[in-house]
């Protein structure tokens, strides 16, 4: 799928309030939801939304982008997929049933709104909007079949490479920047205290 920018198409006005609301998504996310903010184009919103627990999607990380088309706030974003997942209401592409976007919205709903039903959408599929006819008509009839398909697919494309318990996992290592010094200062601790008791052993020996 082609990123397009529609920057160029939307009011500045409408910018700002894009540009507002991404800001406070990205300091105070909906649970389970990280947004990610492109600097570059404010128009290019992606997000990575966790599976939620009790779902064939349970411990998969899903990325999902919204594009913005030229008559948004009035009319809701178009969400897709990036990572691919087996659902109703997500199509082989990728994209997501616009009739879940569009039932009920407002103008001023806005992007955490739309992150918060597709989230929702995977808690609660609706087969009868159904994009992946073959996923709505497991979901229906064999929901066991259903709920297996969608946990290989999720196990296959949504999670990271399994790591050993105990090993710090590749992903987000820049984030453990802190966790690191965090460990180097323990071992410093641990050396001083070492040497602390040495010199009250030395000390002992001496009297």
């Amino acid at each position: 799928m082609a990123s397009t920018s529609n920057v160029e198409n939307l009011s500045p006005q409408i910018l700002r309030g894009v540009m507002k609301e991404m800001t406070e998504l990205v300091k105070g996310p909906p649970e389970g939801i990280k947004v990610h903010m492109n600097d570059e184009d404010i128009t290019d919103i992606q997000a990575t939304i966790a599976g939620p627990a009790g779902t064939p999607y349970a411990g998969g990380m899903f990325r999902v982008k919204l594009a913005l088309g030229k008559d948004f706030p009035n009319v809701p974003p178009k969400g897709y997929f990036l990572t691919k997942i087996f659902h109703p209401n997500v199509a082989s592409n990728g994209e997501i049933c616009v009739n879940t976007l569009k039932k009920d919205w407002k103008a001023d709903l806005g992007i955490r709104h739309v992150l918060l039903v597709i989230k929702c959408l995977l808690i609660v599929p609706n087969a009868e909007s159904a994009l992946n006819e073959e996923a709505g008509k497991l979901l229906l009839e064999a929901y066991d079949d259903y709920a297996a398909r969608a946990k290989m697919i999720t196990e296959i494309h949504a999670q990271g490479p399994k790591v050993c318990k105990g090993e710090p996992s590749g992903e987000g290592t820049s984030q453990d920047g802190p966790q690191a010094k965090k460990h180097a200062t323990d071992k410093k601790i641990t050396a001083d205290r070492k040497k602390v008791l040495k010199d009250k052993k030395r000390t002992l020996k001496r009297l």
